[in-house]
């Protein structure tokens, strides 16, 4: 697992110490400190088509958007990434750093192709001169809208807890006013704006609510039409993390990830591993 480390508006590193009450453990812990990989795990909504069903309007290929995304690009390149993972599968890593490495023989004009991924993915990776792009992404159809679907056809009922499922859904930050207001103001947001919310851990935890968590909450009958929905949804994210597990790293590396924020929420959970070398 890697230790994972937010971009909230500019870098900043956390280091958690122990009190140590020997020398042999304070060097074990040195140790184990030191052969942590570190992590920038950034989330982000899709910039061009996306299937999820909450999208952002947003015009990639406007002179605004391109010089927005040009000084986001610079701020996290401040982390110096070794290593650049996107939200692509890795059957097509070839084709990807084919279009990588056009856009690095020719950067003036940012490569729209595959949205956010390629848009700051290899602005960050030309800024960092990083060789080589991976995409870690696993496709696997899930319904996270079942509950929705229910509650729409007067012919269905959500046997389970209709109430807490409607309440998760319409009013997702409750307890949190200050967020629910700058969500409410969310197409108004800069760009910048928009991403430094997406990245906070509150909305990180709505994230993985919206997606699947509020879905244990549904099921028609005695079935669990709900669970199994969220449950594709887990496994696709552990697929996905088992993908990042496959890239040789070293103790050394500095790894930069770009992904839709619930897997950037997922990802939140799983944060620390140890170098292989």
């Amino acid at each position: 697992m890697k230790q994972t480390i937010l971009l909230l508006c500019i870098l900043f590193f956390s280091c958690k110490t122990a009190n140590k009450s020997h020398e042999l453990k304070k060097e074990s812990l040195s140790e184990q400190k030191n052969n942590k990989i570190k992590v920038l795990n950034f989330g982000t909504f899709h910039f061009g088509h996306t299937p999820d069903a909450n999208k952002t309007e947003f015009d990639e290929h406007s002179e605004e958007a391109q010089k927005e995304i040009r000084e986001i690009s610079k701020m996290l390149a401040e982390f110096k990434p070794t290593i650049i993972c996107i939200e692509n599968l890795p059957k097509f890593n070839d084709e990807i750093n084919r279009a990588y490495q056009q856009f690095l023989d020719n950067p003036s004009k940012l490569n729209t192709n595959y949205g956010e991924s390629s848009m700051i993915g290899f602005d960050v990776g030309r800024l960092s001169n990083v060789k080589k792009i991976y995409g870690i992404d696993n496709h696997m159809g899930y319904n996270y809208s079942v509950g929705d679907y229910i509650e729409r056809s007067p012919e269905l009922e959500n046997s389970i807890d209709p109430k807490t499922y409607l309440q998760l859904t319409n009013e997702p930050f409750k307890d949190y006013p200050e967020i629910a207001k700058r969500e409410a103001n969310y197409e108004k947001l800069s760009l910048l704006e928009k991403l430094k919310l997406s990245n906070e851990p509150v909305h990180l935890d709505y994230s993985i609510n919206t997606n699947a968590d509020k879905l244990l909450y549904v099921g028609i009958g005695d079935g669990f039409e709900g669970a199994d929905n969220a449950a594709i949804f887990y496994h696709r994210n552990m697929k996905i993390y088992s993908n990042l597990n496959r890239i040789p790293m070293t103790k050394n590396d500095r790894v930069f990830i770009i992904m839709g924020t619930a897997h950037t929420a997922f990802f939140e959970g799983v944060h620390e591993k140890k170098s292989k070398v």
